[in-house]
């Protein structure tokens, strides 16, 4: 899945024409720059790719997903409906535009169960942000139904998962909006950066400029322009940008050595009886940055987790006990340890995440998910595959 496994000339190359330029800033300098516009470059790569109309880069994941809400005008006193499986920016990126983010159990998608989101609406609520946890996605049909019933913006958190389809449409491209991070280690990495698309005019318009200061880009004085509303500094720079360009040029030929790699291990594990398979949904494509399997019971799960470090197997991951991705270690959240005050609308929004997510426990409590590495040989995955049959066999 890393995309820094990967690096070579092509990145190399998209920086030098940056240091040659020097102007790292994607805005203004025009003179300097030679024509080079990394940002924009790969805004535009980005959208082809992803088969929308526009695309706007960000600093971050967590930028791209707070731009996103700030963009479906989502502030105080709105709710937004989020897994309890996904990582600590979900509700980062609510929380900082001023709105409250409300728990959700999962299936066995690992992502968004439809029934419990349909559940979790109130009058406050006015998104759904499934995320599209290790390579996979939510039941994005259902949950547009919801939405579109509801009148709910629909925001795909598809930061784990560039490059995995629904329907034929890329991830990200199904909902109103959609969000990816290019951190160093996701499968298209920036070394830090992120990414939103959409087909919507109004929303990419909002877009370019609340990421940068609320600018509005008009003409070519910078200093002249005028902030149509607030905006905030979530700009990208060229040097981040540079690399993405070569990054995302690679995309392909990741995803075929990602499933590659991944249906080495699948294959090897499918005749063991006790070992079974995230749900993907129908008409969906993972991405295979990860192998995800559960374990009859959560005190197996945790055994053959133990078992895979024994045997040498890295990057395997149960998320029962993790501190970033699992609600049960989101004790900050839980008990509000804000550095300033919250709002009391915000303090009393959250009382609501304090319960049990039995459902969530159930499926969590019996999963590993294995990274899949591209750097890995062939020779290298067998052997894996080999080590993971005996690790599981040796606890069942």
């Amino acid at each position: 899945m890393p995309g820094f496994e990967i690096f070579g000339a092509e990145e190399k190359k998209e920086v030098q024409d940056v240091l040659d330029n020097g102007v790292l800033m994607r805005y203004g300098f025009d003179a300097m720059r030679n024509g080079h516009h990394k940002a924009l470059e790969l805004e535009r790569d980005l959208a082809e790719r992803m088969q929308t109309k526009y695309a706007q880069v960000v600093s971050s994941g967590t930028a791209a997903l707070t731009v996103a809400l700030a963009c479906a005008e989502i502030g105080a006193g709105d709710e937004v409906i989020m897994p309890t499986f996904t990582f600590v920016a979900s509700f980062e990126a609510i929380l900082s535009v001023g709105a409250t983010p409300v728990l959700c159990d999962i299936d066995d998608t690992l992502t968004l169960a439809p029934k419990a989101v349909e559940a979790a609406i109130t009058k406050k609520t006015k998104a759904v942000m499934p995320v599209h946890m290790c390579g996979s996605m939510a039941d994005l049909k259902a949950l547009k139904a919801i939405c579109d019933t509801h009148k709910l913006v629909l925001l795909e958190d598809a930061c784990q998962a560039i490059g995995g389809t629904y329907d034929g449409k890329p991830l990200g491209s199904y909902g109103d909006l959609g969000c990816f991070s290019f951190d160093y280690v996701k499968t298209v990495t920036c070394g830090e950066g992120g990414g939103i698309i959409t087909n919507s005019e109004i929303y990419a318009d909002r877009a370019h400029k609340y990421q940068d200061h609320g600018h509005d880009h008009v003409g070519n004085d910078r200093g002249a322009e005028t902030h149509p509303f607030l905006g905030y500094n979530y700009r990208l720079s060229e040097l981040n940008a540079a690399v993405g360009i070569a990054q995302l040029r690679k995309l392909n030929d990741t995803l075929a050595q990602q499933k590659k790699h991944y249906t080495i291990l699948r294959n090897a594990l499918t005749p063991l009886p006790e070992v079974t398979f995230r749900r993907v949904p129908e008409t969906g494509v993972e991405s295979y940055a990860f192998l995800n399997i559960f374990l009859p019971n959560e005190d197996l799960a945790r055994k053959a987790h133990k078992a895979l470090g024994s045997h040498g197997i890295d990057a395997c991951f149960y998320w029962f006990d993790n501190n970033w991705h699992y609600y049960k270690k989101w004790e900050h959240l839980l008990e509000q340890k804000s550095l300033g005050a919250l709002s009391p609308e915000i303090q009393s929004g959250l009382q609501k995440n304090k319960r049990s997510f039995d459902a969530s426990d159930a499926w969590i409590g019996r999963t590993i998910s294995c990274l899949i590495k591209l750097s890995w040989t062939e020779a290298e995955v067998h052997e894996r595959a080999s080590k993971m049959v005996e690790a599981i066999r040796s606890v069942l």
